[in-house]
């Protein structure tokens, strides 16, 4: 017990004369920062406008596949001649995410398909054998929109823009209008 209390006494002091020592000590006022200081805090500035103009750019970035996957032509994953400035970087991203939703919203066969889309079904139609605004085959769809086929399931749960472009990539490959005989015809199509 006596030890204890030896133990505490002498924590007792050290602390006593660790306040007395601290009490006698004169703090030092604090420096001002120096100037290379201020010059980071300006520098961080431009380092968040950098990240923020980053965004826009990977937003017009995104926006554009989203449009060229929906035509299901190739990916620009990047410009032929960026500009060095961010800022114009910017401005381009978005003129071709601008220009790509323009195409991608207007098929070169767009009246035509609208024309077909009338005397067929309803965009949301999933009555089989034929699905959607279009009326496509299983074997269509596979072979026009896989991709679609292979995400979404069959045309009806498509939009009506990825309706038209999957019959446009089957007017493309040399098709035309035919798989679609009687509409074409009421369309004057064939």
């Amino acid at each position: 017990m006596h030890s204890k209390l030896t133990l505490a006494f002498a924590c007792a002091c050290a602390f006593v004369a660790a306040l007395a020592c601290a009490a006698t000590l004169q703090a030092e006022p604090t420096p001002e920062p120096p100037p290379a200081e201020t010059t980071q805090t300006e520098t961080a500035q431009p380092q968040i406008d950098q990240w923020q103009l980053q965004r826009q750019i990977d937003r017009y970035r995104h926006e554009t596949w989203h449009w060229q996957r929906t035509m299901g032509s190739k990916l620009t994953l990047s410009l032929k001649d960026p500009p060095a400035d961010l800022q114009a970087k910017v401005a381009v991203w978005q003129r071709v995410a601008v220009d790509t939703r323009w195409r991608a919203q207007n098929p070169p066969h767009k009246r035509q398909w609208l024309c077909i889309h009338h005397f067929e079904g309803a965009w949301n139609d999933s009555n089989p054998p034929y699905y959607g605004g279009l009326q496509m085959d299983l074997g269509f769809q596979r072979t026009y929109g896989g991709g679609l086929l292979a995400q979404k399931g069959t045309a009806n749960h498509w939009t009506p823009l990825e309706q038209m472009w999957a019959a446009e990539r089957a007017h493309r490959s040399g098709r035309g209008f035919y798989p679609w005989p009687n509409t074409a015809r009421y369309c004057g199509l064939i």
